[in-house]
């Protein structure tokens, strides 16, 4: 299996957080909030690289700097993420034991942080590769979540019932994405259209590879930047759409 990543992820350019990590029962989990008081919040599911990722940390912060609690909990419990030095022919084993179908024991536990906690009352859901197909699932499961987000999560075709969204949710995908096929693609926007009763978006991004929208500033490519920016601005609009 190839590396689906162009860019380099042991050569990412380090990041100074503005959050502050927090035990929430089994969980660990990143918290950044905004400088003033709201009632919505975000919750920001990880890759396959984890919690701790830098690039995941900078969308956290991000969205915090948009007007919302975010949070980024270890959906992987404590276990090893994969790490840019694993090699790609290991990785079907590992996903077996990271499954982004079982997540939702996770999402309850947060859920119930922010509500009780930090006092949200509309939270929405973003989510990336792996973390995009958490969401995708999350969507179909669980009506606390106001909107969603799935970015290059690998699409799931397992039943119809894989397409009867609970609230609006919104897919980007990378052109040039060889884990995602645009037959794929094409495929889940036909699915829709005969199973979705809420508002739902797809969006192709020229160019783009797996992981391009999670980028910190420093480390896109100058061809890149303008439609990783629009990604990021797209995604951050949805939310505001609806939470």
């Amino acid at each position: 299996m190839a590396d689906p990543f162009l860019y380099n992820t042991g050569e990412r350019s380090h990041y100074g957080c503005l959050g502050h990590e927090v035990q929430i029962e089994h969980l660990k989990a990143y918290v950044c909030r905004p400088s003033f008081s709201t009632d919505k919040a975000v919750i920001v599911v990880h890759d396959v690289f984890g919690w701790q990722f830098p690039d995941i940390r900078y969308i956290v912060d991000l969205m915090a700097g948009h007007g919302y609690i975010t949070i980024c909990p270890d959906f992987f419990k404590g276990t090893k993420p994969w790490t840019s030095t694993d090699h790609w022919a290991d990785f079907p084993d590992w996903m077996k034991n990271h499954d982004p179908m079982k997540v939702d024991k996770e999402a309850d536990v947060v859920l119930k942080y922010l509500k009780e906690q930090c006092g949200a009352k509309k939270i929405g859901i973003v989510g990336f590769s792996w973390g995009g197909m958490a969401v995708h699932h999350l969507m179909l499961k669980n009506p606390q979540l106001t909107a969603g987000v799935s970015l290059y999560g690998r699409i799931i075709r397992d039943s119809e019932e894989r397409y009867r969204l609970l609230n609006p949710t919104f897919f980007i995908f990378g052109e040039k994405d060889h884990t995602i096929s645009l037959d794929q693609i094409f495929l889940l926007e036909d699915k829709l259209k005969q199973y979705c009763k809420v508002p739902y978006k797809i969006k192709v991004y020229p160019g783009q590879v797996h992981g391009f929208a999670q980028l910190k500033p420093e480390d896109m490519k100058p061809d890149d930047k303008p439609y990783i920016e629009e990604a990021r601005r797209d995604m951050i609009d949805w939310i505001k759409m609806f939470v």
